[in-house]
């Protein structure tokens, strides 16, 4: 299990650099920081139950942010300015 929380921190670690060099960078902090946290708590070699329960709270403060995001702050547009 925490060579799968290595393969999350590859993948957030490259959308983190495209973000990067689109010039999202928050966007980009934000990945910087996912990756950084997935990496460290794959070094920690904890159980495999405990890994699923980590990750089932990043899928709950993901899930609840985004909610918010789009519900609240979220300004719908097509294009343009």
């Amino acid at each position: 299990m925490d060579r799968m929380y290595r393969v999350l921190a590859f993948w957030t670690g490259i959308f983190a650099v495209l973000f990067f060099v689109g010039h999202m960078y928050n966007v980009a902090l934000l990945f910087f920081a996912q990756t950084g946290a997935l990496l460290a708590l794959s070094y920690l070699n904890l159980s495999e139950r405990v890994y699923l329960y980590i990750f089932g709270a990043y899928l709950t403060i993901f899930f609840v942010g985004f909610t918010y995001y789009a519900t609240f702050l979220l300004v719908p547009s097509f294009g343009g300015h």
